[in-house]
Formats: structure tokens, sequence, C-alpha cells
């Protein structure tokens, strides 16, 4: 089994900063993406930022000059740094990764944490 644990939500003033963190384990043989997607109340889940084993970076284009990701892949770990943060930014994160289980198989499964909400309120 693979298991994203997230951590770091909480609610934050606008203007103001977080740092999501997301570390996973279980039956991994390469971790190809991960990223964090995000879903606010009464819309879809969207893209915020995803980075590749040989980092790259992707980004939503709302969250561009704000938020950097980061990985360490020892770790398995990957980080959502948000800076300047707005009320729009106010949702559920979900951590994401593309990750190949067995050294002897080019499958893939995509695998999500459990959520960590980020609230950006004055």
């Amino acid at each position: 089994q693979v298991q994203l644990v997230e951590s770091g939500g909480g609610l934050v003033q606008p203007g103001g900063s977080l740092r999501l963190s997301c570390a996973a384990s279980g039956s991994i043989f390469r971790i190809n993406t991960m990223g964090w997607y995000r879903q606010a109340p009464g819309k879809q889940r969207e893209l915020v930022a995803t980075v590749t084993n040989g980092g790259l970076a992707n980004y939503a284009d709302s969250v561009k000059g704000r938020f950097t990701i980061s990985s360490e892949n020892a770790k398995k770990t990957v980080y959502l740094q948000m800076t300047r943060l707005k009320p729009e930014d106010t949702a559920v994160y979900y951590c994401y990764a593309d990750i190949t289980k067995y050294s002897y198989s080019n499958y893939r499964e995509n695998y999500w944490g459990q959520g960590t909400q980020v609230t950006v309120s004055s």
C-alpha cells in the first residue's frame, strides 16, 4: 500500500505564508511526479503545482510567482511554500503522486492524500 500524509495547513491572514508538506510511504519503486491540487467549496478540484522526479515544476497561472513547489526525492516528500496568500486560495489542498510501485513493471498509479484545509481570512 502507498500512503500520502499531508501537514501544514491552517488559518492565515491575507498576505501571509504557509508551508505544506506531503510524505509518501509504502511500496514505492519510483515517484514520477508529486504535487498539489486544491478544491474550494462548490468548485472542482484544480491543479496547483506539480514537480517531476527530475525537478521540472509546473504551476497554475493563479499561483505563479507566489507559490513554490520543491521535493526531496530521498525522503519521498514534496513541499508547497505559499506566500502572499489571498482569500481565493482558501481550499482543501490534496497531495498527489504518480508512482511506479515495482521495478519489474512500468505500470503507474495515482495516489491522493486525505487533504489539508487552508483558510485565508482576516
